[in-house]
This record gives C-alpha cells, sequence and structure tokens, in this order.
C-alpha cells in the first residue's frame, strides 16, 4: 500500500464510503506480511516511497512467487532483481502488466500513468559492464526516473568519453559503471560538477580480483563528488541515483 491507497482508503471511511471493518480488513497485513519464510514489507513505500524489492538469488522460485504475489495484491508496482529466466516465468504468469528484463536479470511491474521525471545518465566503460548498468537503468525507471545510456566510452579509448562532455556535464546524476581497472567514474568526476555513483564491476582478468580492484580504485578516487556502490550493484546504483534525481525535482517544484 503507498500513500495515494492509504489516504484515499482514510478520505472514504471519513465520508462513509467504506466502514471500519473494511478498512481495518485492508489494513490486516498493514504494516508487514508474515509468510513463514518471509516478512514482507508493505509499509515500505509509505516510508521511503517504494515497495520491497525482491533479491530473487538464493531464494527458491515457489517463495519468489509467493513475495511478489503479497506485493501485487497491494498494487504495485514490483521490481524483481537478480532473476533468472525460469523464475522470471513463473512471475510473468502472475500479472498480465508484467515485464522481464533479460539483460538486466530483472522484473517489472510498473505504476501505471507516472511521468518519468529529471535526469539520469548511466555510462558504462565497456560492453561488458551493460548487464550491471541496465539493472540500474531499469531500478531507476520503475522508481519513476527519466534516464540516458551511454555504453562502451572507457578509458582505453579517452577521446570517446570526451566526446559526448557536453551529454555528461548537463546530466542531473551520473551513474558510471566500469570493471578492468576501475579508471572511468575518476575521470567523468573530473569533468562534471554532478554527483558521481560509481559502480565497479565484475568483469576483468585474474588480478582484478572479481571486481576488487576496480572496487579499491573508486574508493580512492581523487575526483570529488564520487560515491561508490559494492561490487555489481546496479540496484543500489539505481535506487541511490533516483532519490538524488528526485531531489532536483523537488527543487524545481519550490
Amino acid at each position: 500500500m503507498d500513500r495515494d491507497r492509504l489516504k484515499k482508503l482514510l478520505k472514504d471511511l471519513h465520508i462513509g464510503k467504506v466502514g471500519v471493518e473494511t478498512v481495518m480488513e485492508r489494513l490486516r497485513t498493514f504494516p508487514y506480511e508474515d509468510l513463514g519464510f518471509a516478512s514482507v514489507d508493505h509499509h515500505r513505500s509509505v516510508r521511503q516511497g517504494f515497495p520491497e524489492v525482491i533479491f530473487c538469488e538464493g531464494k527458491t522460485r515457489a517463495q519468489v512467487v509467493a513475495i511478489a504475489r503479497g506485493l501485487i495484491k497491494k498494487g504495485g508496482p514490483l521490481l524483481a532483481t537478480r532473476v533468472e529466466a525460469d523464475v522470471a516465468r513463473a512471475l510473468t504468469r502472475l500479472d498480465r502488466r508484467t515485464v522481464y528484463y533479460p539483460e538486466a536479470r530483472a522484473v517489472v511491474i510498473r505504476k501505471e500513468n507516472v511521468r518519468l521525471q529529471g535526469d539520469i545518465l548511466i555510462v558504462t566503460a565497456g560492453t561488458a559492464d551493460i548487464p550491471v548498468a541496465e539493472e540500474a537503468r531499469v531500478t531507476a525507471e520503475v522508481m519513476g526516473s527519466r534516464v540516458e545510456s551511454i555504453y562502451d566510452v572507457g578509458v582505453a579509448g579517452l577521446h570517446r568519453v570526451l566526446d559526448r562532455h557536453d551529454r555528461l556535464r548537463k546530466a542531473r546524476v551520473l551513474v558510471v559503471v566500469a570493471g578492468m581497472d576501475g579508471v572511468l567514474p575518476s575521470v567523468i568526476g573530473g569533468l562534471v560538477d554532478r554527483p558521481v555513483v560509481a559502480v565497479p564491476t565484475s568483469r576483468g582478468y585474474g588480478a582484478s580480483f572479481g571486481g576488487l580492484a576496480a572496487l579499491l580504485t573508486m574508493l580512492n578516487s581523487c575526483a570529488s563528488g564520487v560515491g561508490v556502490m559494492n561490487i555489481d550493484n546496479g540496484y543500489g546504483a539505481g535506487c541511490l541515483a533516483h532519490r538524488i534525481n528526485m531531489l532536483g525535482e523537488k527543487e524545481g517544484a519550490g
């Protein structure tokens, strides 16, 4: 249940359109629903503006489906991450609005009639970094942000990112995704005055240590205004970028 639904329910009670018993029934699983193996947080959209997100790794297909069914009953939207194909097929059978993004490994039900706002720019160093970038893009978009992506402009061909300098400067917030040496966020951070969300990926040869080398490079960036996510955490990057982006929308409205 989100803020709008809760407000409407209380208004309907106030004007006598629904009774106390109806309200009690609708709020029965508020703020959470105990499924035994999971406590589904239906209060999260009221606290944070978006429902609980399902991280599917480590869960059985039946567990994921049960959690998704509980969230869908509350009206959506829905976001599930790290979704394998067989789990995605099961989720898409729950609701006709469900969309599976295989490259992002994400399943989404979007809130209807939402106007995407702001300007998030996602940049990858290489093509191999696109799956993590796509997870960030899908996350930010389903939450309500307008997103654009630029792929494969890493420092091995520095002219590629310099050629996009004007676009980089116009973005409200940037998500920069890189594996290997992880240098691209520092380069971009030195070119713009906007917040940069850096995401190290596990792409690289042996001495990259599964993304640890890129993570340490980003943590030691000499560029100002660069924040670093965990390795391969496209969801976290998309969520943070969306919240920063929405602050800009609130300032514009004020």
